[in-house]
This record gives structure tokens, sequence and C-alpha cells, in this order.
């Protein structure tokens, strides 16, 4: 096993491949490159910040992949009760956490943001592949499945290239290539607020994706106080619930990054009782007690502390 390492997108990205091939890496971060450039909002060269500059004034004609993955992102965002919003950009804006951001920002400030994210304000035309943000100011935010995205398209090509099995990481987004017969891959579920080195659960997967949702890796504290990067569209702060994270693991890595964000919405019971009639998707819930609660163990083996199913 031969690892390759970058960083893109604001992570560590890294790349396992079954032996060692500098010219297919290459071409993995390559593509990784061409989709970032298409899908951030983080560089103003990039299509998706060209819809964003319009919004108000005229529609912008897309690619059909920027087309589908926002039309994508609209129908998650309008199922009732969705923590999931593609518009969520200016709110993402006003507070900053991750970035600059320190303390909550002025209750105006989060009151301008919140007028500008409803999602039934994005129209689509299917027709002329374009898309229009009825409001200035409002900015369409694919962070959530991006990686996601981006991580299918990574296997999809190691596939094609005939990669007999390989890893992609790309900072909470894996994605496994392999047959359960050659290989089974361990994944680490990291302790929330713990080192990184330290671990809640581990899994052993093949050929499925695992995502996490957690409040740990972007926040800050202030007045003894945490603020997340998981924000709730209702109310314009970070989603105060019983969860510290959520961990789906699916076929798709950008499934997962949708349902990561759906269930960890949802909480622990609600979570349960969607997953149980969902068996194509599995999850490991760690709570803010500390407990780890497994859906099933139908697909992948799930070694933890402290297990509930």
């Amino acid at each position: 096993m031969i690892d390759y390492q970058a960083v893109m997108m604001g992570s560590p990205i890294r790349l396992s491949l079954s032996q060692e091939n500098p010219q297919r890496a290459r071409a993995v971060f390559q593509l990784i490159k061409q989709q970032e450039a298409l899908l951030t909002v983080n560089r103003d060269d990039s299509l998706l910040m060209a819809v964003n500059r319009a919004a108000g004034q005229h529609p912008v004609v897309v690619p059909s992949t920027i087309f589908h993955l926002v039309s994508l992102a609209l129908q998650v965002s309008l199922l009732p009760g969705s923590l999931f919003n593609l518009a969520i950009g200016p709110l993402v804006k006003a507070w900053r956490i991750g970035f600059a951001g320190r303390s909550p920002p002025p209750i105006s400030r989060i009151n301008d943001a919140m007028a500008l994210i409803d999602p039934h304000d994005i129209v689509l035309d299917a027709e002329a592949q374009s898309i229009f943000l009825r409001k200035c100011g409002m900015e369409i935010d694919l962070g959530a499945i991006a990686k996601g995205y981006i991580a299918d398209k990574v296997c999809q090509y190691l596939h094609e290239q005939q990669e007999p099995y390989a890893l992609i990481n790309l900072g909470g987004n894996v994605h496994t290539l392999a047959r359960p017969e050659h290989h089974l891959w361990q994944i680490g579920l990291r302790k929330p607020f713990a080192s990184p080195q330290t671990l809640s659960a581990r899994l052993a997967v093949s050929g499925r994706s695992v995502v996490t949702s957690g409040i740990y890796e972007r926040f800050f504290l202030h007045q003894q106080r945490c603020y997340h990067h998981i924000l709730d569209s209702r109310t314009g702060y970070p989603l105060d619930n019983d969860l510290l994270s959520v961990t789906v693991i699916s076929e798709s890595s950008l499934i997962g990054d949708i349902y990561s964000t759906l269930l960890y919405g949802m909480g622990v019971d609600e979570s349960l009782a969607w997953l149980s009639h969902h068996p194509e998707i599995e999850a490991v819930m760690i709570t803010r007690d500390n407990d780890i609660i497994c859906s099933s163990q139908h697909h992948f083996q799930c070694h933890v502390l402290n297990l509930k199913q």
C-alpha cells in the first residue's frame, strides 16, 4: 500500500493506492483541483461564485454537472424540517466559524443573513441549464456536499483505471474502492474534542463511503459556550441537540454527505426510526454523553466502546 498526500480544498488529502503509481496519483489530485474550481465558494473565479455574484440580477447558465448537483441540493433543502440548506451562504459568512469568527455576530447581522437564505428563492431552469438567485446578496454554498461529490468522482476514475483497491480521504469524507474478498479498510472514528489519534470507534468497510458530520472540527468558545459550524436555518444559530457527531456509511460519498447532515438535524431517536426503514444507509452516532449508537452492523463491522443499538 502506497500513500500520497496533498493539501487541497482547505484540508489534508490522503490517497492510498495498491502499488506505487505517481502518475495515477497526480491524475487524481488534478481531478480534485478541477472539480474544486467548479464548486468552491472560496475562490472568486469559480463558476459557483459567478452564480452568486449575479444574485438579484440575472440567471447564469452553468455546466450540466453543476446544474444537476444544485438541483439535488435544492430538493434536499426543501424537504420538511431539513437541516440541509444550499442557500445558507450568507449565514455562514456572518458567523465565519472555522475562519476568523471568534464571537457570535450581532443579532442584526444574523437577521440580515436570515432574510437571504430561503431556498425557495432559488430558481432553476432545466431547459436553459441556468440558476437564478432572486435576491441580491444570496449565495449558494455547496460545501456540505462538494467533498462527497468529488470523492465519488475519484473512486469512479480509479475504478475505470482498474485500480484493485484504493482509499481517498478528503478530510472527513473517506471513500474506499475494493471487493470484500480482496481488502477491508479499517476506518477510525475520532473521539469528539479529543486528540486526532484518540478513537471512539473503528469500522471495517469495503467499497463503501464513510462520512462524518460533527461539531468538534470547526468551533469557537465564547463565554464558556461552544459555537460550532453546523448552523440551523430556522434560528440562525448553531443547532443544539443531543449529538456530537453522525457518521454515515453508504455506497456514495455524496449520499453520505447529505444524510450525515439530515440525520444530525433529526437527533438520535428520529434518526434511528428513519434508518430502520432504510437499510442501505447505516450510521454511527456519538451523543453528548459520549454514548456510541450504531443503527446496525449489517454491512460492516463496527468495534466501539459504550455500544448501543
